[in-house]
């Protein structure tokens, strides 16, 4: 038996999420599909994060246990030859029977993208979030250092989130603009159920003048979902990278 780990990059505009469900089109279910005919057997999938549906992905991870000896080059190229073309195998890779996706995953990246511009961008509508009213980059950049560290997110964490802790080590966040974009990056050590998207509107709910920048240690420390802003739409969201310790990385790097 062979432990293999794909890295994938794939729009989520038409897929509803990472997980199979039923009567639905996931990720999940779509590679696994496309693996079970290159392996001549089924196939289970493990993510290193189970996407919502519309959320992009362009570094996220996932492994498979198969008996089967095709090389590791011949199969990227036979699942790029059958899977659609909003979904792509980046590096494939043959890794020790105890590497799993997501429990050996130290830290996640994720970008959130907004659109901040009076004129909607057609072409860009199915990965950014249009907001046409002006941003107060500065007073958005003041609130999100509030959040670096350890802390209790509760406040940023959806209702159905089924995590035992709210507790998460946000180690970066930036705030920049490039032209008409303003990105938001991630990197923690884990995230709650729409706690980027959640913390994302929050801040916009900021640049826009609705709450002061002062505001977000208030709501974090309430710990109350109702104290901070709306939930940001899925179609800016990018799980950009998952970060391993040095040994697994460097397969990323030989694969």
């Amino acid at each position: 038996m062979r432990r293999i780990k794909l890295i994938l990059a794939y729009c989520g505009t038409r897929y509803h999420g990472w997980q199979v469900q039923t009567n639905v089109l996931s990720l999940q279910e779509c590679l696994e599909r496309c693996l079970a005919k290159i392996t001549n057997g089924p196939v289970r999938l493990h993510a290193a994060g189970r996407t919502d549906a519309g959320v992009h992905a362009r570094g996220q991870v996932a492994h498979f246990d198969t008996p089967s000896t095709i090389a590791s080059a011949a199969l990227q190229r036979g699942l790029n030859s059958l899977l659609p073309d909003d979904i792509a195998v980046l590096q494939v890779a043959e890794v020790p029977m105890d590497f799993h996706a997501r429990y050996s995953a130290r830290q996640k990246t994720y970008a959130y993208v907004v659109h901040n511009h009076p004129l909607r961008s057609v072409f860009a509508a199915p990965y950014v979030w249009y907001v046409p009213q002006p941003l107060d980059l500065t007073a958005m950049h003041t609130a999100a250092q509030v959040l670096l560290g350890r802390h209790d997110f509760s406040a940023f964490r959806a209702s159905s989130c089924a995590a035992r802790s709210p507790v998460r080590c946000l180690s970066r966040l930036v705030v920049k603009r490039r032209a008409a974009r303003i990105f938001f990056v991630m990197r923690a050590d884990g995230f709650l159920q729409h706690m980027v998207r959640n913390i994302v509107g929050t801040l916009v709910e900021i640049g826009r003048g609705k709450m002061p920048p002062e505001a977000m240690g208030a709501i974090l420390q309430s710990r109350q979902r109702s104290h901070a802003g709306p939930t940001a739409p899925p179609q800016g969201l990018f799980l950009v990278r998952v970060h391993y310790n040095a040994g697994v990385e460097k397969c990323h790097k030989n694969s």
